[in-house]
């Protein structure tokens, strides 16, 4: 019998690590990254002298915020509605993450938003000192948020298909785990807020069916097939599913590193999401999951943040080696906010 609590913090977890481990390497080419850190890439944290700590980013942020406003949709009441996870919970936490990174809020919003110092025992994001650090906030991100309007998938605020709305949707799978296709319409309206193109929010509805999938028990092959099926009820979804069909194609005959070059390099939606779930498929362990994740050209930290989601979903805490989890910066706060989201 496995044990849904473990999954649910290795998730959590898992892409903090993948997150921490590329946010380093985030803008240098595959060339340069083996030219500092060697033929195998970077294996390691990048410790900060001063907190002997890993950092995290803008990621691992918005996920807690997106795990937070969670808990606010639980705590007012307004899960009842598929349509209230976003609207009351998700968007105004995304509203104090905004201003962690600003220090103001948009336009037409006053500060009755971040007075929401608790809910019912538990305490704020807000109190928490560590998240008003900006580490590379999305410019997608930030810009959409200024605009004090909330988008959807049926009124877009652009037409960014980024991968600003997929990293940060792992918890929706989590708390919506019993009811996959649920997960998906959530987490692609959660989306939806910042990135507006069609395959911005539906490849973050795939990934958060795909960690629901994943924690309760699928195999990988079960949960893409799963996955890809109700994809393709969506005319938009084409792009998702080609993606992640050659991802999974690649991932049983490919080189690792050719494999995952081949897949892009992970600034836009799909290709983020193939790129994880190739690295996912390929791993043997953890750890090397996380490391083909992150070592490329290309979007490192997101990458493997969506890794280290897939991996902690599929196989729980036993996989994750005390080395990753003890110099992670958060990780008290991660694993927290992880258990608050099961024990609801």
């Amino acid at each position: 019998m496995y044990d849904i609590g473990s999954r649910f913090q290795a998730t959590m977890l898992g892409g903090a690590i993948g997150d921490a481990l590329g946010y380093p390497i985030e803008f240098m080419s595959q060339p340069d990254i083996k030219s500092n850190y060697g033929s195998e890439g970077l294996t390691h944290y990048i410790l900060v002298p001063k907190s002997g700590k890993a950092l995290i980013s803008d990621d691992t942020q918005m996920s807690l915020f997106t795990a937070d406003g969670l808990l606010w949709s639980y705590y007012l009441g307004s899960y009842r509605g598929l349509e209230s996870y976003a609207e009351k919970g998700i968007y105004p936490s995304y509203l104090r993450w905004y201003y962690t990174q600003t220090k103001e809020l948009p336009e037409g919003k006053d500060d009755s938003i971040l007075k929401r110092q608790s809910y019912e025992k538990h305490g704020s994001l807000m109190e928490e000192d560590r998240l008003y650090d900006r580490r590379a906030p999305g410019t997608t991100c930030l810009s959409a948020l200024s605009t004090g309007k909330m988008g959807s998938m049926d009124e877009p605020l652009n037409q960014s298909k980024g991968c600003g709305g997929v990293m940060r949707v792992a918890p929706i799978g989590l708390f919506l785990h019993e009811d996959p296709l649920q997960a998906f319409y959530v987490a692609s309206e959660a989306a939806a807020i910042t990135h507006g193109h069609p395959t911005g929010f539906l490849a973050a509805g795939a990934l958060a069916m795909l960690i629901a999938e994943l924690v309760n028990g699928k195999s990988m092959e079960d949960a893409l097939q799963l996955v890809i099926s109700h994809l393709s009820q969506y005319p938009e979804g084409q792009e998702t599913v080609d993606a992640l069909l050659a991802a999974e194609q690649l991932s049983s005959s490919q080189n690792e590193v050719e494999g995952i070059a081949v897949l892009g390099e992970g600034w836009i939606a799909e290709e983020a999401l193939a790129m994880a779930w190739y690295a996912a498929r390929k791993a043997e362990t953890f750890e090397q999951g996380v490391c083909l994740a992150v070592n490329h050209g290309g979007d490192s930290d997101s990458i493997g943040a969506v890794c280290g989601n897939l991996l902690g979903a599929r196989w729980g805490m036993e996989a994750i080696g005390e080395k990753w989890m003890e110099e992670l910066e958060c990780r008290d706060l991660i694993l927290n906010m992880a258990d608050r989201l099961y024990r609801l």
